[in-house]
């Protein structure tokens, strides 16, 4: 073993260590996929921490943990680790809702007091350099700490009573869920959960949330991690559509066109041939009209006719706006 391996090991089984300490139990599957190694060299590297006198419990089909209340004091963190801590905190002030920030602020101010005179500098000078911006008019909707209580639901399993608007209803129903997970999306928080009143998993929108409440019920149902039922979804069919835009056009949709099916793009005669697997001809076409001056429909035929009848439309409404002038 080289003297840049045995480095490599050091820092491999100190990272156990501290993924030991921040988890009730970890699985040896996990601790090989986190640092791309196999099962027996976790087995060797638990072997080693148990020699120098780490209490490690393991149990077979669960996993290991540390013996209750043995702990280390907190190790020297790494600039770049330093510098997480900022990123963490701006994008909480984005993303969370107003009662999870306080909680983040809270442990954050813990964190910052763990921290060496040299890091606490770096923070303060890090922290006045980096700026969240809200979009334009972004505003909060739904009910305002959503996010808290569904988090508290998934740790402690109990049900959640929802006063929810689906989007093609005119008013918000009652819904008593058991949440699965929590996933951000095209710049909203989602939700997939086992509704009782569907008998089925279904996914929801925080911001159509009008209030929530934590109920004492305990789950009635066993729920496979949030990763398995978003592999799962019912995919909805797609058509092929192929449009050609010029390259400063394909420079501006390269930040958008994720959100429309975007497979792939070719050069072709200085011009580029995009692809994509579309659900809703309807929203492609308003969207395209944007950009259509400066592009061409390859396919389908089917697009052309919804644009021709979306202009037609937005011609005839500003044709009636200048005549009532």
């Amino acid at each position: 073993m080289t003297q840049q391996d045995t480095i490599k090991r050091f820092d491999r089984i100190v990272a156990i260590f501290v993924q030991l300490q921040s988890k009730r139990i970890v699985k040896a599957q996990e601790l090989a996929d986190r640092f791309d190694v196999s099962i027996r060299t976790i087995y060797r590297d638990i072997k080693t921490l148990e020699s120098s006198g780490i209490p490690i419990y393991g149990e077979a089909g669960s996993g290991y943990s540390l013996v209750d209340d043995y702990r280390l004091p907190p190790m020297r963190f790494s600039q770049e680790e330093v510098a997480s801590f900022i990123a963490a905190d701006k994008l909480m002030q984005k993303y969370a809702d107003g009662n999870m920030q306080e909680h983040f602020a809270s442990s954050m101010f813990k964190i910052r007091a763990l921290l060496r005179s040299q890091e606490k500098e770096q923070v303060t000078n890090l922290e006045s350099k980096v700026i969240m911006k809200p979009r334009i008019q972004e505003k909060e909707q739904g009910t305002p700490n959503a996010l808290t209580t569904l988090f508290e639901s998934i740790a402690r399993k109990t049900q959640v009573l929802l006063l929810y608007q689906a989007l093609n209803a005119d008013t918000p129903s009652e819904r008593l869920v058991e949440p699965v997970g929590i996933f951000h999306q095209d710049s909203n928080w989602h939700m997939i959960a086992y509704c009782l009143l569907r008998q089925d998993y279904r996914q929801f929108r925080t911001d159509r949330i009008h209030d929530i409440k934590l109920t004492e019920q305990s789950f009635q149902h066993q729920h496979q991690p949030l990763s398995f039922y978003l592999n799962n979804k019912e995919k909805k069919p797609t058509i092929t559509t192929k449009i050609v835009v010029p390259n400063d056009v394909a420079r501006h949709l390269s930040w958008e066109r994720s959100y429309f099916g975007f497979v792939e793009e070719e050069l072709v005669d200085e011009k580029w041939l995009m692809t994509f697997e579309v659900t809703n001809l309807e929203g492609f076409a308003r969207w395209f009209v944007s950009f259509g001056d400066r592009a061409s429909i390859i396919e389908p035929d089917e697009l052309i006719i919804h644009v021709r009848d979306l202009i037609d439309r937005i011609g005839q409404n500003l044709k009636n706006n200048v005549s009532s002038l």
